[in-house]
């Protein structure tokens, strides 16, 4: 195995100092995103908490790697990182793309030598594991898929139109889609942490139901909120988003961590 400290610094970005945080929070950016994404959320939750944030091949300092485009492989990899340091109670938080690989992830700490490291799940603007539908975005040429990621995130329609940055992303924008339309989960125990569940009322991406399914994943407690706003409304409600986050993860490290 890899050193461990050569690893973390790979894979994790810590933008704050969290000296007495007790639990680090894990943050799994959306397709096309990353680490930098969750800078704000970092800044917000310290010193209290330790908020790391998963930086995926294929882009910012790792432009140079090739992307993945299996989830579950990109699951390992993470894993094993997360095995290998030493951070305490973890909880994953994961926006569309990033709810599914947390999940992923989890069930792989789960099945580790240390499952009791996980304290939670929150996973946002994704439907749950077992709910299908067909989506064919990573099949599209480059108009294409900006086309569907501007019908998703309209703020990224001036920077995706400079062709310049377009270039540098649609690699990673189409590994991700590659690697989250081809997800399938596999056979497996539930998870034994809670699961909370944040989503737009507005997300084309999320229904009602298909955001309630997420219940199915775990045996632990389960909550649903929701938001005003589309598939990227966690932009526009960044203080309540933020304050959801902090309420549950004090209610993750209460009953039988204490």
């Amino acid at each position: 195995m890899a050193d461990p400290q050569a690893l973390r610094d790979l894979w994790l970005r810590q933008y704050h100092p969290a000296p007495g945080g007790g639990t680090t929070l894990v943050c799994f950016p959306y397709a096309g995103g990353a680490a930098s994404y969750h800078h704000p959320l970092s800044e917000a939750l310290s010193p209290g908490v330790r908020v790391l944030s998963v930086q995926y091949p294929g882009r910012q300092d790792r432009r140079a790697e090739p992307v993945r485009t299996d989830l579950h492989a990109l699951a390992d990899e993470i894993a094993e990182v997360l095995s290998a340091c030493e951070d305490g109670p973890l909880v994953f938080f994961g926006h569309s793309m990033g709810s599914t690989l947390a999940y992923e992830t989890a069930r792989r700490l789960r099945e580790g030598p240390s499952p009791e490291q996980l304290l939670g799940l929150v996973v946002s603007g994704r439907r749950g594991p077992d709910t299908v539908r067909r989506e064919t975005v990573h099949l599209r040429d480059d108009a294409g898929i900006i086309e569907e990621v501007v019908r998703l995130d309209r703020g990224s329609a001036a920077l995706l139109a400079d062709p310049d940055i377009a270039g540098m992303v649609l690699p990673a924008l189409r590994g991700d889609y590659t690697a989250v339309e081809t997800y399938a989960p596999r056979p497996g125990a539930r998870l034994a942490c809670p699961v909370s569940v944040l989503t737009g009322d507005a997300d084309p991406q999320v229904t009602a139901e298909e955001a309630a399914a997420w219940a199915g994943a775990t045996d632990g407690a389960f909550r649903l909120r929701t938001f005003p706003g589309g598939h990227f409304y966690l932009n526009a409600q960044r203080d309540a988003v933020n304050a959801a986050l902090a309420e549950d993860l004090a209610a993750f490290a209460l009953p039988a961590r204490v």
